[in-house]
């Protein structure tokens, strides 16, 4: 079991910059690859960025490659997502995923039936 921990969401204006964290406690995280994802209201939760186990491997998604940078520190137990020249089209709930992977994996994952545990998600607002 994991639970993953997501914090750093807030209200912030169009240009501005936040930086998501999700803190990972129960198992040993860098057994694990990593994902952020999102959801608007009334809309399906969709990939932002993935990262595998070791974060040699990323993924973007095309909204917000070269904007967002995905991160980990499996020292600390946490992954991030530095989000930059955030739009009003960024505004959703911001949810960290893990997916317990075997050592020797070196992919990042993109689906969410792929995930096998979720955090209790983060609100990211950006007004105009």
């Amino acid at each position: 079991q994991v639970q993953l921990v997501e914090s750093g969401g807030g209200l912030v204006q169009a240009g501005g910059s936040l930086r998501l964290s999700c803190a990972a406690s129960g198992r040993t995280f860098s057994n694990y690859a990593m994902g952020w994802f999102r959801q608007a209201p009334g809309k399906e939760r969709e990939i932002v960025a993935a990262i595998s186990r070791s974060g040699g491997s990323i993924y973007y998604a095309d909204s917000v490659k070269g904007r967002f940078t995905i991160s980990r520190d499996n020292a600390k137990n946490t992954v991030y997502l530095q989000m930059n020249s955030l739009q009003p089209v960024d505004t959703s709930v911001y949810y960290c995923a893990a997916k317990r992977v075997p050592y020797y994996s070196v992919g990042y994952y993109t689906r969410r039936d792929e995930y096998d545990y979720w955090g209790q998600g983060t609100q990211v607002t950006v007004s105009s």
